[in-house]
């Protein structure tokens, strides 16, 4: 799980005006810090499928709002794939 200040500093380094909590830049920032614990949760636990099966659906949810984000702002996207270092 994300601690509070390691999803503050997730937040701040990514929101878009001062008061943004869940801009589609954030929302995807902090999936992606989850997806890389779980990440490394299964390098140690290989057999925990149901764990792999949230895993799933968070790389899913990940995967519309960057398609959201594509859509609507090409710019915002492609800045923060980079800042994400999401596609190579």
């Amino acid at each position: 799980m994300l601690t509070k200040e390691v999803k503050t500093k997730i937040i701040q380094d990514n929101q878009v005006h001062s008061s943004d909590s869940g801009s589609p830049e954030v929302q995807i920032a902090i999936m992606t810090e989850r997806i890389n614990q779980l990440i490394t949760h299964f390098q140690t636990h290989k057999k925990d499928f149901h764990s792999r099966r949230g895993l799933m659906k968070l790389v899913g949810q990940r995967k519309r709002l960057l398609e959201y984000l594509k859509n609507n702002d090409k710019e915002r996207y492609l800045a923060l794939i980079k800042k994400l270092n999401l596609r190579k």
